[in-house]
């Protein structure tokens, strides 16, 4: 099809080289030669007389041109694609579909799996991909490259649809054998005791850390820093060092490890987990269908 001189199949590629600023990833990702992507390139150059991508140092960079069609372009393709791609009605027993949810460790343990065990029995042609919690999900959200993300309440997009999960509370965890705690910990010990702390892959601090500095300054020593929510007690475990996780989380590993739970020595903030997905696929029926079983899972939690 070709509306005012451009063939809109261009689109698609054009969507694909803005946000991968590389004509190799781009090709990559689109399954064409790499040499066939430049062509696609200098087609789109010639529309929009522009050169699009620029190379500066050894990366690519947008034009300030190709920079304002980001968002518009991104929006027509998650537009066609959602008009025709989602079928009328959704079949759970037949259904073949493909997810992709966006959640951390903590959220997985806790909850998703659980959700993913369910649907396999209630629908056995879905199938997911779980990825882990990054700096770029609300721009793959945005992007519609993600369906579904869970995260704090307070990293939301505000222009898309969400639903609380459910909250959770914090607990200090400690060696069941630990020389100094008995069942309490007190704030002195706290900030003098060695802590384990999660980060993720580019150094950000979740919602606890980030409340713990603003309200405490660096007053504990953070003697292991962990990527994985799930490997924490694996550092407290036969060491006198302490962590402050979620209660949930916590409460699941009290029951195969030798750990202790203890009421943190201050008031500590609340978690809220919500759920959202792009606003395009609000009423896509298969979306529905998932969002149903993940927030019927988290309703039959027990309240913290």
């Amino acid at each position: 099809m070709r509306y005012q001189r451009i063939d809109l199949n261009l689109l698609v590629a054009l969507d694909v080289l803005l946000a991968e600023r590389s004509v190799t990833r781009a090709a990559e990702r689109m399954h064409i030669t790499q040499s066939a992507m430049s062509g696609v390139l200098a087609r789109l150059r010639d529309h929009f007389g522009d050169p699009l991508l620029v190379p500066v140092g050894r990366s690519m960079q947008l034009t300030p041109r190709a920079q304002s069609l980001v968002e518009p372009v991104r929006d027509i393709v998650l537009r066609v694609d959602t008009t025709l791609g989602t079928q009328p009605e959704f079949d759970a027993a037949s259904a073949q579909r493909h997810f992709v949810i966006i959640a951390s460790d903590y959220v997985s343990r806790i909850m998703l799996a659980d959700v993913v065990r369910r649907i396999a029995l209630l629908a056995p042609g879905l199938t997911f991909d779980v990825r882990p919690t990054s700096e770029v999900m609300l721009a793959e959200l945005e992007q519609g490259r993600v369906d579904f993300v869970i995260m704090p309440a307070h990293l939301v997009a505000s222009e898309h649809p969400q639903e609380i999960l459910f909250e959770d509370s914090y607990q200090v965890l400690a060696c069941l054998q630990h020389p100094d705690l008995q069942g309490s910990i007190t704030l002195n010990q706290y900030q003098a005791l060695g802590h384990v702390v999660y980060q993720n892959e580019r150094g950000t601090n979740p919602w606890f850390e980030q409340w713990y500095a603003n309200q405490h300054g660096p007053s504990r020593r953070i003697e292991v820093i962990t990527h994985s929510f799930t490997l924490i007690p694996r550092f407290i475990v036969g060491t006198h060092r302490i962590t402050t996780i979620q209660t949930r989380l916590a409460n699941q590993f009290a029951q195969s490890l030798a750990v202790q739970l203890m009421d943190p020595p201050m008031e500590t903030p609340r978690l809220t987990e919500v759920l959202q997905w792009h606003r395009l696929r609000d009423d896509d029926p298969a979306m529905q269908w998932v969002r149903e079983q993940i927030v019927d899972a988290a309703r039959e939690m027990p309240a913290i």
